[in-house]
């Protein structure tokens, strides 16, 4: 049995402006969330990369092809309403963080991490008032705690929509920081996302490329772009 899937029922695709923000009429119906709340989003950049999204919408809705609107789906129905939660999960990251975690041998493994992520762990310091050590091996050894409340004071910061964005940044990178260095502007998210893979492109160096993982990190890279614009487009509020 063929699954069964929402079909397209509007001819037009608008973005208006209402109370708390923007929102997308299709036809004259206000799009809804999965939980039925009013899909409402602050920025009028996201509002239109959303209304697009359902625009191109053919027959059937394929909502793989709608990022935007997953991530204002999730930052209504879920974050808004677990903010500390999500907060908290995600700032627990800054204690294990990718970068930090360091291979005692080939050497010139030791060297490429060295090379590429200690720059951004010295920004870190600077610019975010946490630095973080790293460390050689796998086992845990705690972070500064000074350091780790400064970067959990950063976190909770961030609104429901920014901080949906971020937790897509955070659990496809496995670095708080990476994050931090995108939604600051230090790094594009291609050059944060090229850091995150240092130790995988290393092994494929060596041993070859494995195409399932290939794909499956060519689908998280896309999911870590499209989080990278939509936080963009939520500050850009207009």
């Amino acid at each position: 049995m063929s699954e069964w899937k929402a079909k397209r029922f509007w001819k037009s695709t608008e973005v208006v402006e209402t109370e708390g923000g923007y929102s997308i009429l299709l036809d004259t119906r206000p799009v809804r969330t999965p939980a039925k709340a009013p899909l409402v989003v602050p920025a009028r950049e996201l509002a239109e990369a959303i209304a697009a999204e359902w625009d191109a919408q053919s027959e059937a809705i394929d909502p793989r092809t709608m990022p935007a609107t997953r991530g204002a789906n999730a930052a209504i129905d879920k974050v808004r309403i677990q903010h500390a939660e999500v907060a908290d999960m995600l700032a627990e990251y800054g204690d294990c963080d990718l970068l930090c975690y360091r291979a005692a041998h080939p050497q010139e493994l030791v060297t490429r991490q060295s090379a590429n992520w200690d720059p951004i762990l010295e920004w870190a310091g600077l610019a975010l008032r946490a630095r973080l050590a790293p460390r050689e091996g796998v086992v845990h050894a705690p972070q500064d705690a000074v350091a780790l409340a400064q970067l959990r004071e950063r976190v909770h910061s961030f609104d429901e929509f920014e901080l949906a964005a971020f937790h897509d940044l955070v659990t496809i990178s496995g670095s708080l920081i990476l994050a931090f260095a995108v939604t600051e502007g230090f790094l594009s998210e291609t050059e944060a996302w090229q850091l995150s893979r240092l130790d995988e492109d290393y092994q494929s160096q060596q041993w070859g490329v494995d195409e399932e993982a290939e794909e499956l990190a060519q689908t998280k890279r896309e999911s870590f772009c499209h989080a990278a614009q939509f936080f963009r487009s939520v500050k850009n509020q207009a």
